[in-house]
């Protein structure tokens, strides 16, 4: 017989198998933990007294490209793309059945896989020159001295002329020489570096192609200045663009959904 108090187990007088009735050994007192069963029973009544917060599963991080901008180009601005873009195809003699921005831009992904680096400055600079007639170049070069005038105006025949190319722009002021000047074109968004999707296309077709064709054609300096995170520009009339060398636009790397390379490289723009 045992008698369980409080955590003890005590023996008892234990009757022998002689019919004679001995004492046990001395009463010996016994730690005793509960059962198993006495143990879950105890955890289910103690969890069942309190509610338990279930974390939901934290949602997976969704990540989304925004749709590029759409353009509806008038005909008149359909026909200057695709003059600029005949006149691409007449330096490279690389033709495509293309039309409009589209043919522009498959004119300017041919001049990349054929030609190496300068020669592809060289012909878009020639491009250029082919699409202006020389005397307009040349007034405008003797009648617009280096002036804050002929840089205003130059931000402004951009905004209002250059939109089918660029993509939408507003102008805005900077310091120039100590005073504020509207010389800066902010590009939203530039067109062509959204089509293209190609940072070498960008330096290379149109940052300084367009430097060099501007400040050799109009005597204007000006210095472009790309952001590859929001594919936003700004062209600084009057500012002498660094050296290549030095320029950021040149340390930058290619997207990885590159539309030329196809991968992430880091000689796009060289």
């Amino acid at each position: 017989m045992e008698t369980k108090l409080t955590g003890l187990r005590i023996s008892s007088w234990v009757q022998p198998a002689g019919g004679q009735a001995r004492h046990s050994s001395p009463v010996v007192a016994v730690l005793t933990r509960p059962s198993s069963s006495e143990n879950i029973g105890a955890a289910d009544k103690r969890n069942n007294n309190r509610s338990i917060a279930v974390k939901p599963p934290a949602a997976a991080a969704v990540t989304t490209t925004p749709p590029p901008a759409e353009y509806h180009d008038s005909w008149l601005e359909e026909a200057a793309i695709n003059y600029l873009s005949r006149h691409v195809q007449e330096a490279t003699g690389a033709w495509n059945e293309k039309k409009g921005y589209e043919s522009l831009v498959q004119a300017t992904r041919d001049v990349t896989r054929k030609f190496e680096v300068r020669q592809q400055r060289h012909l878009v600079v020639q491009a250029l020159a082919n699409a202006i007639p020389a005397p307009i170049l040349h007034l405008i070069r003797t009648v617009l001295p280096n002036s804050k005038f002929k840089r205003e105006y130059f931000a402004a025949f951009t905004t209002v002329f250059f939109a089918w190319l660029v993509g939408p722009c507003e102008v805005r002021e900077s310091e120039f020489n100590g005073s504020k000047e509207k010389n800066v074109v902010h590009i939203k968004k530039c067109r062509f570096l959204e089509q293209s999707n190609c940072v070498g296309m960008c330096t290379n077709l149109c940052k300084v192609p367009s430097q060099t064709f501007i400040n050799g054609s109009f005597g204007m300096p000006v210095n472009m200045v790309p952001n590859f995170d929001d594919m936003s520009c700004e062209m600084i009339f009057g500012q002498e663009p660094p050296e290549l060398s030095e320029d950021p636009a040149f340390k930058q790397p290619c997207y990885k959904l590159c539309k030329i390379n196809r991968s992430h490289k880091d000689n796009c723009t060289s």
